[in-house]
């Protein structure tokens, strides 16, 4: 599914109301695009960011304009993109910003834009900065904030931006919708949970990380199920040795804590998202003790690969504490 087509299907409200800004032009200087992780907030920016300077905008951006495809390739000089998933976003990169777009726009529509995606990434240095440029919004100067943690964002931003919240769409939807796009059942279950769109799901789905994180989990899964020695054999024979990327590790124990989330919701008789893991599930709940427990170490131990940790060691011990005796 096409960005356009998702704000339009499953966020219509934002869709509407971007919509009707361009048509009465009455657009905002700032927007800050609020969701979770999994949304496409970077796309959806750049989506809304083109729409204004599409050349057939009718309907918001058409993607398939000369203009339209500049700023895909990244080749229109008065939008620029500072994207927080690569790296934090700096003092420096908003000076770039600053000092580009404090000059005449180069292109003849005389407009110019920023993407910031994931602004609760940015330095403190940098916020102030930004503040600054906020503040004082030069003509014909239009911004684009993305962030997955609101509560992050100070309110003096929030203040200084219209904020467009995205709805979330219910699992089934997001299931259903990866099924019509091509993947599998099992497959949309175990990521309906991190991407809001068939379409992001199907990608990654079809991905050498997904297919290595996902054959690694149902070995660990099968060993679970024989008992203590058995899966921490499986971990440190098959998993350590195919899990090398802190990427992969993150896919990994993200779809370990669907299973244990599962897992608890079967122990209060709850629904499951894992139907397709119906009988693993069973089996595992009686074979596994302490469940919530195992479940935060789970989420603890994806947290700290952000501190650059060794991979063997950390999913080593995720088993370890999963397979341990007593409460």
């Amino acid at each position: 599914m096409q960005i356009k087509q998702y704000l339009e299907k499953y966020q219509p409200i934002i869709y509407q109301t971007f919509k009707n800004a361009l048509k009465e032009e009455k657009l905002s200087h700032a927007y800050l695009l609020s969701g979770s992780s999994g949304m496409p907030l970077k796309d959806a920016a750049l989506f809304l960011a083109k729409s204004i300077l599409c050349d057939n905008n009718d309907d918001l951006a058409c993607n398939s304009c000369i203009t339209c495809m500049r700023i895909d390739e990244g080749n229109y000089p008065d939008v620029i993109i500072i994207d927080g998933a690569e790296s934090k976003i700096k003092k420096g990169d908003i000076e770039k910003i600053m000092d580009s777009f404090d000059k005449t726009a180069l292109e003849d529509k005389g407009i110019m834009i920023y993407v910031l995606n994931l602004v609760e990434t940015m330095t403190p240095i940098a916020v102030n900065s930004l503040l600054k440029f906020l503040e004082e919004p030069g003509k014909n100067i239009y911004a684009f904030l993305t962030t997955e943690n609101e509560s992050k964002i100070l309110p003096t931003i929030l203040s200084r931006t219209q904020i467009l919240r995205f709805r979330f769409t219910p699992k089934d939807e997001i299931i259903q919708d990866a099924i019509e796009n091509g993947v599998s059942q099992e497959d949309a279950e175990m990521l309906c949970s991190f991407y809001n769109d068939g379409q992001s799901i199907l990608e990654v789905s079809e991905s050498d990380e997904y297919k290595t994180a996902k054959e690694c989990l149902d070995e660990q899964l099968d060993g679970l199920i024989k008992g203590g020695e058995d899966a921490l054999y499986v971990c440190q024979s098959v998993v350590d040795n195919a899990i090398k990327s802190y990427d992969v590790a993150r896919l990994y124990l993200k779809m370990m804590s669907n299973v244990f989330q599962d897992l608890l919701n079967l122990s209060i008789n709850g629904d499951i998202t894992l139907k397709s893991y119906d009988n693993i599930l069973q089996a595992l709940l009686g074979k596994l003790k302490h469940i919530d427990k195992s479940l935060l170490t789970i989420m603890t131990s994806i947290s700290r690969l952000d501190l650059n940790v060794n991979i063997a060691l950390l999913l080593d011990h995720v088993i370890y504490e999963i397979t341990k005796e007593g409460k």
